[in-house]
């Protein structure tokens, strides 16, 4: 009697199907890779959660004397933000190792489909801040920090924070993939930095000197930060909005583009 075998399903490596099913599996590995990176995620989740309190202890007095309200509201959307930019930053260089060990490469001559690995990193990536963001909103808890206006602000909050998080993944990505070995950390480690020092949920934008405010109030942080303050407590919210979605469509518009032909010329070169 001859033991016959199920013959596995054929799954080529073009069409939606093995588009879905690849970005799927491999959605899966970058996944595991965040969550064995423990360094990297602790500190995308600690870093910000101890500059919360910081803030908090620090500065919550003043900045609510000024601005005559809690500064959580203002410092919760903050370490959101700074927490996406900064695991996007880990991102960044993690694609950049993996360019240099041959990864890209061998994914790239596998049957599999050429769009599934990119999109697996952005799926991880807009995951990771989505899990970020409810983490540190936990943690504002603590300080404050409270969705006031229901559940569908509460929901925007959320996407403004996911939003904010892939338009600066577009950047990191789009540097990390470039062909003029563009040094990501040093430059966006300053960008981020500038951006975290240098916004409304630091410090109202009017104690700022006269020549910074148009600057600090018009910077991506603080629109995004002004959004979600006024989706968590009221108060007018068109303007910030109006302004986050520009600054994050212009980004996505800007440098996917960008990202793709370098991803792809990265993933062929030694091919």
């Amino acid at each position: 009697m001859v033991t016959r075998f199920p013959v596995a399903e054929q799954t080529g490596e073009r069409g939606l199907r093995a588009y879905l099913l690849h970005t799927s599996i491999l959605t899966g590995r970058q996944v595991l890779v965040v969550l064995r990176d423990r360094v990297t995620l602790l500190q995308t989740l600690l870093f910000p959660a101890l500059s919360m309190i910081m803030f908090k202890v620090v500065l919550g007095d003043a900045i609510g004397q000024a601005t005559g309200q809690n500064s959580a509201f203002g410092t919760v959307p903050l370490v959101v933000l700074v927490g996406a930019m900064f695991g996007s930053l880990a991102g960044g260089v993690r694609v950049t190792s993996e360019r240099k060990t041959g990864l890209l490469t061998r994914l790239y001559v596998l049957p599999v489909h050429r769009g599934a690995d990119l999109s697996s990193r952005v799926i991880a990536e807009l995951m990771r801040i989505l899990l970020g963001t409810v983490i540190l909103m936990l943690f504002g808890m603590f300080i404050g920090w409270r969705f006031n206006q229901g559940l569908i602000p509460a929901i925007g909050i959320f996407v403004v924070a996911l939003l904010y998080g892939a338009a600066f993944f577009s950047i990191v990505l789009a540097l990390a993939l470039s062909a003029s070995n563009i040094p990501l950390v040093p430059i966006m480690s300053l960008v981020s930095s500038l951006f975290m020092f240098f916004n409304s949920g630091f410090s109202p934008v009017s104690a700022y000197p006269g020549a910074l405010q148009p600057i600090v109030a018009n910077q991506p942080m603080t629109c995004a930060i002004d959004t979600m303050r006024a989706l968590a407590i009221g108060g007018p919210v068109a303007d910030s909005l109006t302004k986050t979605l520009i600054w994050a469509i212009g980004a996505l518009l800007l440098f996917t583009y960008p990202a793709l032909r370098g991803y792809r010329r990265a993933a062929s070169s030694a091919a």
